[in-house]
């Protein structure tokens, strides 16, 4: 009977040996595989990245424009119905608009 102790025979030493190394391999196989995800995610990223910031852009530049639209047309009403009234017609008609939309964004939600 062997012990613990006593050296693999040469026949299954040599089947250790292949299956260390087939353990290596795997470990090489699964960091690559790691890499080359990671490598895609952070090239996605940098993507999604470059379109955000000109979709911020766009976003902000509307804004300005909306503005701009929006005192155009107090100045075009204050000619008919004075400066302060023009301001609160605008401004209602905006905030009925804004309402309007955040109540079927609310029933986009439920």
């Amino acid at each position: 009977m062997a012990s613990t102790l006593d050296p693999l025979p040469p026949e299954q030493e040599g089947v250790a040996a292949l299956v260390g190394r087939l353990v290596d391999d795997s470990r090489s196989l699964v960091s690559a595989e790691v890499a080359l995800y990671k490598a895609k995610a952070t090239e996605r990223i940098g993507a999604f990245r470059s379109a955000a910031i000109f979709f911020a852009v766009a976003a902000v530049l509307a804004l300005a424009a909306l503005v701009a639209l929006l005192v155009g047309l107090i100045f075009s009403l204050s000619t008919l119905v004075g400066p302060l009234l023009a301001t609160v017609i605008v401004v209602g008609v905006v905030l009925v608009i804004a309402a309007v939309l955040a109540v079927i964004g609310k029933g986009k939600l439920a």
